[in-house]
């Protein structure tokens, strides 16, 4: 349905009352500036909560998934950092899976 070429992980929480101009503005400042077709993921304080921002070349897409039970596997690196992530590590980050452990090839690994 949307075509995403590259996925970009903030470790820096949003805060989830954030609507599509908070997050968009959020993206130019942590990433530069928001390209066509990159995701750009961001969780709250808890990480109960993820919100992803896609520039599909024509608008803004922001779709949002919440867990009722544990958290989405976050990384614990600097505030402010950023990650890039494969198709196969963003399926497992949405379902609440250690993503950091499926590689370029989709074959888990041990970190």
């Amino acid at each position: 349905m949307i075509r995403i070429e590259a996925v970009w992980l903030a470790t820096a929480p949003l805060d989830m009352r954030a609507g599509t101009d908070t997050a968009l503005a959020r993206v130019v400042t942590v990433f530069g500036s928001a390209r066509p077709h990159h995701a750009y993921l961001f969780a709250n304080k808890r990480a109960n909560r993820v919100k992803v921002l896609v520039h599909d070349g024509i608008g803004i897409w922001l779709a949002a998934r919440r867990l009722h039970r544990g958290r989405f596997v976050w990384p614990a690196v600097d505030r402010g950092a950023q990650l890039s992530l494969s198709h196969e590590q963003l399926d497992a980050l949405v379902l609440g899976l250690p993503w950091q452990r499926i590689g370029e090839e989709g074959v888990i690994r041990v970190t």
